[in-house]
Order: structure tokens, then sequence, then C-alpha cells
């Protein structure tokens, strides 16, 4: 059952990559990467890694794939102001992408051992976890530091460079 998860997450994730890449709007290459970022995580969950996994939804879906959305919906309010004309394409493959969602993720609780967990006794308090942060993994958190201050900077030069062409 792992395997059929572990593919399943591969494709949700390669898929995203491709959305984020193929997409026309940026808008839905935004949604494309959040897509991606995801599959990654589960690819963590996978590994028995779950702090990395929620350090991964929580900054790079929760922080970046946002922020990138937002600074290009409030940039562009007029474009995204007017309703569009629903197709039938449109909601079949709505309804689609949410069962394929919600298997995905009926797949991997039932393919889980929630129930047989046992407690691990050595568990790493705060202050272990912050002598492993400030000492062994700091070289790693400064990458991910720099790599949020990018797409910050990518954000607000996204919404500096709309301004500009308003006025002109």
């Amino acid at each position: 059952m792992v395997d059929a998860v572990f593919i399943a997450m591969a494709i949700v994730t390669v898929g995203g990559a491709l959305i984020a890449l193929e997409a026309k709007e940026i808008v839905y290459g935004a949604i494309g990467l959040a897509g991606s970022l995801f599959g990654v995580a589960a690819f963590f969950f996978l590994l028995d890694a779950p702090y990395v996994a929620v350090f991964q939804i929580a900054v790079y879906i929760g922080a970046v794939a946002v922020l990138i959305l937002f600074t290009v919906m409030l940039v562009r309010q007029e474009r995204w102001a007017k309703e569009l004309p629903v197709r039938s394409l449109t909601k079949v493959a709505g309804i689609l992408t949410g069962v394929v969602l919600v298997l995905a993720l009926a797949i991997a609780a039932l393919s889980s051992d929630i129930s047989n967990d046992t407690q691990i006794q050595n568990t790493a308090g705060f202050v272990q976890i912050g002598q492993l942060i400030s000492t062994t993994y700091a070289p790693i958190l400064e990458v991910l530091a720099l790599v949020l201050g990018a797409a910050i900077v990518g954000a607000l030069t996204l919404s500096r460079t709309d301004r500009e062409e308003k006025q002109q």
C-alpha cells in the first residue's frame, strides 16, 4: 500500500511542477507550485520525518505560495474581478480533482500504522532541538531563510512592476 501512496504523491508532485512550469497565468503557476510542494511534504511523511513535512507545509505552502498568490491577486485586481462563464469541462475537472484528492487522503490514512503506533521513550526536548537547530542544522536553516527572502523579493518585484506599468 505504501507503493501506491508513493506513486500517487509522485504524480501530485510532478503534475504540480508541470502545471507551475507550463501555466500561462502566474496564479495558476503558483497553485501548481503549492501542489508540487504539498507532494514533497507527503514524501517527507512517507520517510517518517513529520517535523520536516510540517515545516514544508507551513513555510513553503503556507508562506511562499500564498504570498505569491496574494501579491498577484492584489496587484491585478481588475483582471480577476470579472467573472468568467463556467464551462462544463471545468466543472468536471474540479469534481475529478476533488475525488482524486479524497481518494489519495483515504488511501494514505488507511495505509498508515497510526493505530499500531508505540510511544517513543527517548524523545528530544526543546533544549536538544534548539541545540541541533543552532549547531548541526544551522546552514540548512540559513539557506531556507535565503530562499524565503528571495521569494518575498520576487513577490515585491512583481507588485512594483505592475504598478509602474499602470502609471505609464
